[in-house]
This record gives structure tokens, C-alpha cells and sequence, in this order.
């Protein structure tokens, strides 16, 4: 069970932040990647991001976090100021781990500034224990499994509540029963945190198992937009569930008659209402 992060942590979190994207653009040596790219998310809402390699998904969350600077377009975060890097946390498919560290200081790095604060050693256990690493607080990242790096590295992204977490595929080095258990422990997580979340994968069945939303990316635009419309937690052996992850596959691989434009928004009322009502109710 995933420990209760308001009652632990000095700043009990708000909700998470929106985001909107206007005519984003972005090139890289003459080449470019996201052509007039517009995408709007509500706060506390998943968002997973599926498209073909080099189609500017891993470009696009760097943007969203303030890792890189659009060429044109605007991005906001609602009312929040100061730079995304204060609220927004990213998360790869390397652990990117400090060799030399041990796994606590590995998550303190998480704090920034408020790694030295008084409670900050115990912020930095509250999280390890919420990723079920409560014993392991002084290994070496040597020591540990793939998985249990990962846990290590999504602790670090959740020590200083942000609230909006990029996720740059970072369960696809995992084998298939550890990449299940991280995608269940991810969504109860950001079922219990409320954090604005964004995943990119490759993975369409672990898109539509996470998110509220899942956006096709082509040519540096958003094509496509489909809600996910079903219960969570999401079981994928349903027919619709396998008609969805049939429906985005071949118009990933290049049948556009599809997904039609008026198929965006499915059936329901808001892409973000049945799904985050329902997880807040949980």
C-alpha cells in the first residue's frame, strides 16, 4: 500500500497544473519537429503520447519541462509562474542514478534546494518506502535490480511534489512482469498524488492501460486525441480494450480511414472528467 503523502510531507500537495501548448514549433539543424503544435491538458490529467520514432515525442516532453526552448508558440501552465523546472519532474527509461551515491542520497538529489532541510533525509525515506524500498535505504545502485532502480528514480521525481511528471519512456528496458507492477505502482501513485502526468511510449497497450487521453503524434502534430473511456483499473484482456489498441494500431501503421476526425472524442462528455472523478472517488 502506497503511504499517504500529505500526512508525511512538510507541503501537503495541490492539484496538478494545466498545460497548454499553441503552435508549438521546433527544429533541429534545418530538420524540423513539432510543426504548429497544439495540445491542451487538464490538471491532474494523464496523457500518453504514441507515435512512430523521430516523430518529436521525447522533443515535446523536454519542452514541456523547460529542457528546451520552442522556436515559436507559447506554452503556460495556468496560473503558475517561474520556470516549469520548479513543478515539473522527468523521469527516463535510464535511472539515471549516482554510481557513488547511495539509494537515499540518490533520491535527497531529488530536493534540490531543500535537500539539506530538516526533514529532508526523512522525506527521502517516506518516498523510498512508498516504492516499497524502505529496506534498502543504503545499498549502492550496484546492488539493485532494474526495476528497483527504477522505483529508486521515480522516487526521486516524487521527493519534491511536483505537479506535472514527464515520463520519457521509462518502463521500456524493463522485462514484462516488472514493466506491469511499475505501470500498476505508476498509476496508483498519480491516483493518490493528483499530479498532472504525461507519458511517452512505444507501448499502446501501456498508453491505454494509464492514461485518460492518448495522442498520436505524425509529422510534428497531434493527428489524433482519443479518450479512454474505461474503468480503471484497466483490464486488457476486455474486447474493448482490444478494440482500442486495435483502432490506434493501424492508424499508427498507416490506415487513416480508421480514425476519423469526428472519432477524437469518443463517447465521452470531457477527456478528462469521467476518469480523474473517478480516481479522485477512489
Amino acid at each position: 500500500m502506497i503511504p499517504d503523502f500529505e500526512r508525511m510531507f512538510r507541503n501537503p500537495p495541490a492539484f496538478g497544473v494545466p498545460v497548454t501548448l499553441q503552435n508549438i514549433g521546433k527544429s533541429f539543424g534545418g530538420r524540423r519537429v513539432l510543426r504548429g503544435f497544439d495540445l491542451h491538458i487538464e490538471p491532474g490529467q494523464f496523457i500518453a503520447i504514441v507515435g512512430r520514432s523521430g516523430c518529436g515525442k521525447s522533443t515535446l516532453l523536454r519542452l514541456i519541462a523547460g529542457l528546451e526552448t520552442a522556436d515559436r508558440g507559447q506554452t503556460s501552465y495556468g496560473p503558475r509562474r517561474g520556470a516549469p523546472q520548479q513543478f515539473v519532474r522527468v523521469m527516463y527509461q535510464e535511472p539515471r542514478l549516482l554510481p557513488w551515491a547511495r539509494v537515499r542520497a540518490n533520491v535527497e538529489i531529488g530536493l534540490g534546494q531543500e535537500r539539506k532541510s530538516e526533514d529532508g533525509r526523512e522525506r527521502a525515506m517516506t518516498a523510498l518506502t512508498a516504492m516499497g524500498l524502505g529496506d534498502r535505504l543504503n545499498a549502492w545502485p550496484a546492488e539493485l535490480s532494474g526495476g528497483q532502480k527504477q522505483r529508486v528514480a521515480f522516487a526521486r521525481a516524487l521527493v519534491s511534489c511536483p505537479r506535472l511528471l514527464a515520463f520519457d519512456e521509462p518502463l521500456g528496458a524493463l522485462d514484462a512482469l516488472t514493466r506491469i507492477e511499475m505501470q500498476q505502482l505508476l498509476e496508483k501513485t498519480w491516483r493518490q498524488e493528483s499530479f498532472t502526468a504525461i507519458l511517452v511510449t512505444h507501448d499502446v497497450a501501456e498508453a491505454i492501460t494509464l492514461a485518460d487521453r492518448v495522442v498520436i503524434m505524425q509529422d510534428g502534430v497531434a493527428s489524433q486525441d482519443i479518450p479512454v473511456c474505461l474503468a480503471r483499473p484497466r483490464a486488457r484482456g476486455t474486447p474493448e480494450f482490444a478494440a482500442l489498441e486495435a483502432r490506434i494500431l493501424r492508424h499508427l501503421l498507416g490506415d487513416p480511414a480508421e480514425l476519423s476526425p469526428s472519432d477524437n472524442r469518443g463517447d465521452c462528455a470531457s477527456p478528462a472528467g469521467p476518469n480523474i472523478h473517478e480516481r479522485n472517488a477512489a
